[in-house]
């Protein structure tokens, strides 16, 4: 898969992504990066730290999260974009479920969507509008509840539907990256077994997989440490994301994550 003006195998390697919340109110680093100069010099570390893919997030998705307006979203985010396309080379991913935004950071050079409600939250304009522009996408699970009958069963069908969504927009199935979703419409247990169960969501859906555990809820009550306290128990994931399978990791921690994918994944290729 292109993204950007890169390639990525994400048949045989697992990818960096690293993150940037350009947030007053995220719940790991809100206003920590606040400012066009001190985000660009943390994507620049990132990068040195082994960041492969950059996502930049312009509103908090953390629970009880303060939904903003587009508009405010969007001068959030274009600016930033519009930044790091100027001062390096790195593909660069938006955090947005709003088709406006998404439309506005596509104008600014972004080059995937990273979607937390899988194409589900408007009427079918984000589909058309990723299909539309060629762009990859990373398509999360996501639901108004957390009533399952079986959990693993109906996250499946839940992406599904999301992933048929896609398909009939236009968008090329060479172009899909899926995400289970954790700390997303999901308890506690939901988290763990949506960890252990990835390689099975991954198998069963036939997309390459996103994971997505940075510093999450799920660490917290599991290790009962503060958000900033948490790499370790990020890391414990990403090297079980690794062994079963996932193509991309999604963290605040980008050196101590990028060590731990490297030394797993030479482990198992034994090279």
């Amino acid at each position: 898969m292109f993204i950007g003006n890169k390639e990525f195998d994400l048949k045989n390697n697992c990818y960096i992504m690293g993150i940037l919340n350009f947030t007053p109110d995220s719940f790991s680093d809100g206003g920590k990066f606040n400012n066009i100069d001190s985000a660009l010099m943390h994507v620049e570390q990132m990068i040195n730290d082994g960041m492969d893919i950059l996502d930049i997030g312009g509103e908090s998705t953390r629970p009880n999260y303060t939904k903003i307006s587009d508009d405010e979203e969007i001068s959030r985010v274009v600016p930033i974009i519009e930044a790091v396309k100027e001062h390096v080379d790195i593909p660069v991913s938006l955090d947005t479920y709003k088709y406006k935004v998404a439309e506005a950071g596509i104008k600014a050079g972004v080059d995937l969507i990273n979607d937390i409600w899988g194409l589900k939250y408007d009427n079918g304009q984000m589909a058309e509008l990723i299909a539309k522009n060629g762009l990859p996408c990373c398509l999360m699970h996501n639901r108004n509840n957390q009533q399952y009958n079986c959990f693993i069963d109906d996250v499946i069908s839940d992406m599904q539907q999301t992933v048929d969504i896609a398909l009939k927009a236009g968008i090329d199935q060479k172009n899909i990256i899926l995400d289970i979703g954790v700390g997303f419409a999901k308890s506690y247990e939901n988290n763990l077994e949506a960890i252990d169960r990835v390689d099975e969501f991954r198998e069963r859906l036939g997309y390459p997989v996103l994971l997505g555990t940075s510093r999450k809820s799920v660490i917290a009550i599991t290790l009962d440490l503060p958000s900033d306290q948490r790499v370790e128990g990020t890391i414990a994931t990403t090297v079980m994301g690794v062994m079963k399978g996932v193509s991309i990791v999604r963290v605040h921690d980008v050196k101590e994550n990028a060590r731990a994918v490297k030394m797993t994944q030479a482990v198992m290729k034994g090279y």
